[in-house]
């Protein structure tokens, strides 16, 4: 496998002996990591599309932990987080696991304790990404419906217990037959077997909103 497919350890610390050891003793147990000194830095170089963990240091000069574990969560899905620290109190680790991190642990610690947070980390990632490739293969799946065949499945998902191909031909307007061969395409397009499983495809990703009254 490509090493840049594989998941990383980032590492985000103003101190070089921290970065240093840390990542020597990551990749003698195996694991990708690349070291950052500055919250700045690591804005700057890291890829989103690179799978992994942060190991973010809270006392960072200029934008502290906390921060860019906001900017993070501001731009979308952020990575998951152990805080490492040597003076955070009690509100600084609510506050973090309030936005996600996995973990607030208190310098000095042991390195079997940092290891099972990073192993939970990377679990949490690779599910997560599991997730968000399925439901951009589902919105593709829905972009290639035609016009029609959107309104048709709509309304299916909307009506579920009005989707027979004469109360849908009813609503649009348009013969049952019409609506047949529409939805063998719906179907067959966003690979499902039926309409029961339309919907709870549709539930699952939110496909469509019901409209407010």
């Amino acid at each position: 496998m490509n090493i840049a497919t594989e998941p990383c350890v980032f590492i985000v610390d103003d101190d070089e002996d921290i970065r240093t050891s840390l990542s020597r003793a990551l990749r003698t147990r195996g694991y990708n990591t690349q070291v950052f000194d500055s919250a700045h830095a690591f804005l700057a170089g890291y890829d989103p599309a690179r799978s992994g963990c942060l190991i973010l240091d809270y006392g960072l000069p200029q934008m502290n932990g906390l921060e860019l574990q906001q900017v993070l969560v501001n731009r979308g899905r952020a990575l998951p987080i152990i805080f490492i620290t040597g003076h955070g109190g009690v509100s600084e680790a609510v506050r973090a696991m309030k936005f996600g991190a996995v973990d607030f642990l208190e310098k000095p610690f042991r390195q079997e304790a940092l290891l099972a947070r990073i192993d939970t980390a990377l679990q949490i990632d690779a599910k997560a990404r599991d997730v968000d490739n399925a439901l951009k293969m589902t919105q593709n799946k829905l972009k290639s419906l035609t016009q029609r065949e959107r309104e048709i499945a709509e309304f299916l998902v909307l009506n579920p217990s009005n989707s027979s191909s004469k109360d849908v031909a009813r609503h649009l307007d348009i013969s049952p037959r019409t609506v047949d061969h529409h939805r063998a395409r719906i179907l067959d397009k966003m690979n499902v077997q039926s309409v029961a499983e339309l919907v709870d495809l549709a539930l699952t990703y939110q496909l469509f909103e019901k409209p407010e009254t």
